[in-house]
């Protein structure tokens, strides 16, 4: 066993597991030697994904068809995975909306915090706590360069990053002398497939640049236990420098802003 399976193993719980970071998430946790559950709610892709894996990695694979924006889904992921043991959780599904906050229905902002902030508050609840109790494990929360100000035409996705990122900080705080390591990755644009549905011109070059799953999924395990967030991207880390420390807040949103409206289009 690596030493990295020795301490968040045997098992890694990995949400939207099915495409994008999640599947390079696991991806890269099975080359470490962990065995996998894979939450999705998509099956199709999440059996591509599965197979994949077991192709390519001599580990177990726990395969979970699974709508985190459900009220009570923890009971039906608990009887999914009975006793297997997780020693690290990894919180990346996530959901998103583009378009001016009062044209998006209610229903799809309610769905964008049940699954990008409730799910994985419940989920850092269960599992931090018997990672406490064993006094070893880890658990990563994927943000957003969007959650470090409010971004306009993202709004509610925005606001659920932040989210994620300050509550992983302070567990990160809460949880390390329990030997519990956690984690905040700071995402920019990652080539994924979800990108890349979003953005109209997905070859276009932008600033700070697109840059892989596997870059981005590669130093955020790198970063695990060393510090209580990571931005991924040399250029991106300049980007959240020049956002949060460089700028004023108010010119940190303008500018964001300005970027969503010609990226997306929807400048009036």
């Amino acid at each position: 066993m690596s030493t990295f399976s020795k301490k968040y193993g045997p098992w890694a719980l990995v949400t939207g597991a099915a495409m994008g970071l999640g599947a390079e998430f696991a991806r890269q946790l099975a080359g470490f030697g962990l065995d996998l559950i894979l939450v999705d709610i998509q099956p199709e892709a999440l059996k591509k994904t599965t197979e994949s894996l077991t192709r390519d990695f001599n580990i177990n694979i726990r395969p979970v068809i699974l709508d985190l924006a459900g009220q009570d889904f923890l009971p039906s992921l608990l009887a999914a995975i009975g006793n297997l043991e997780v020693g690290l959780l990894v919180n990346n599904a996530g959901i998103s909306a583009i378009g001016h906050f009062l044209d998006v229905p209610l229903e799809k902002h309610l769905s964008i915090l049940d699954i990008n902030a409730r799910a994985p508050l419940i989920l850092a609840h269960h599992f931090g706590g018997l990672m406490r109790g064993r006094k070893h494990g880890g658990i990563i929360f994927v943000s957003s360069m969007s959650g470090l100000a409010g971004t306009s035409y993202v709004g509610e996705y925005s606001a659920t990053k932040a989210h994620d990122l300050v509550l992983s900080e302070a567990l990160w705080q809460e949880l390390r002398l329990s030997n519990v390591d956690v984690l905040a990755t700071i995402v920019g644009a990652a080539d994924t497939p979800g990108w890349r549905a979003e953005n109209p011109n997905p070859d276009t070059k932008t600033w700070p640049p697109v840059i892989s799953a596997e870059d981005t999924v590669r130093e955020t395990l790198t970063a695990l236990g060393k510090k209580p967030s990571v931005v991924p991207g040399a250029q991106n880390r300049l980007a959240t420098f020049l956002t949060t420390r460089l700028l004023s807040r108010k010119a940190a949103i303008e500018i964001m802003g300005k970027v969503m409206e010609k990226r997306y289009g929807t400048d009036e």
